[in-house]
């Protein structure tokens, strides 16, 4: 199979695993799992899971006889990845707070505002002037954000509580998009995301204390859905992306990433049973297309 076919294939699961989060979320919580039990068990077991992956990566090497150990020109320190994963840990702490107040439907089309946030973060950080044509598609991802988040459905009661920490939680995605992708690249993927998902169990822990690993509350059935989160929202998809995306470029990798948005609508329609009319449908398609047009480059923009 060709390698570019591959890497697509590899996107394309780790983004419909993470659309899936939402909803295992919400039936969390129709389960009577508070916040800080979904979060805590999640990035506790996904510290486990990432850091037995990696330890395994490195016996691998052993018999390789390679040795992981970074190389000398690295000037990245251990604590500034685990830094940027606390921002992991926010994400998941705003989001999963959104889902409970909104639809998943909605609170997915909140987190998809990362777009033009990030946006105005270079603006406002790195003084880089956003396009005509950034500046176009950013009007149509407000457009769809609006018709997708159901603005004119009688069904839906607007929470401007759930508003808020979606947009919070688009916000510390942002961050981390771009500090995960300014540091640690000279460390291998697993020791990365190993190193980051101890700055998303340590912020939880700090936010949430983890109670429940002592009144009983941790049994068989939160340690399922703390193993299925984690695994689906923390482990898969990051290893997924770090593998396919380097192969089809970062661009594709954006697009097919993008497949998070209809898949978490469409479980949240199938397994939920909640409205999706067709003017929100209309909303989620205006956003992809956003998405899409955004990291396509015509000729004269390469120039």
């Amino acid at each position: 199979m060709n390698e570019k076919i591959k890497g697509g294939f590899l996107v394309f699961i780790g983004a419909i695993s993470f659309g899936l989060v939402s909803t295992i979320v919400k039936i969390a919580y129709s389960s009577g799992y508070t916040l800080g039990e979904i979060t805590g068990t999640q990035t506790f077991l996904g510290m486990v899971i990432l850091w037995l992956l990696y330890l395994i990566s490195l016996s691998f090497k052993k018999r390789e006889k390679t040795t992981d150990t970074v190389s000398p020109e690295s000037k990245t320190r251990w604590w500034k990845i685990v830094l940027a994963g606390t921002f992991v840990g926010l994400v998941g702490i705003f989001y999963y707070q959104c889902v409970q107040l909104l639809p998943a439907s909605v609170a997915i089309i909140l987190l998809m505002q990362y777009l033009w946030i990030s946006m105005l973060i270079e603006v406002i950080v790195f003084k880089k002037k956003p396009s005509r044509k950034q500046l176009l598609l950013l009007g149509v991802v407000l457009l769809g954000t609006f018709l997708a988040g159901g603005i004119f459905s009688e069904e839906i009661i607007i929470n401007l509580k759930g508003i808020i920490f979606g947009l919070l939680a688009a916000l510390c995605y942002a961050i981390f998009l771009m500090t995960s992708g300014r540091i640690g690249n000279d460390l291998p993927v697993l020791k990365k995301s190993a190193l980051m998902i101890i700055g998303a169990c340590l912020i939880t822990c700090i936010i949430f204390p983890p109670m429940f690993l002592f009144d009983g509350r941790l049994g068989l059935e939160l340690i399922y859905v703390g193993l299925s989160i984690s695994l689906l929202g923390t482990v898969v998809p990051p290893l997924l992306f770090s593998i396919g995306i380097p192969r089809v470029g970062v661009s594709i990798g954006a697009i097919l990433s993008a497949t998070e948005l209809p898949v978490a609508t469409l479980s949240s329609a199938f397994i939920l049973h909640e409205s999706v009319d067709i003017i929100r449908w209309i909303g989620v398609i205006l956003i992809l297309f956003a998405i899409v047009a955004t990291n396509i480059t015509t000729s004269k923009e390469k120039e």
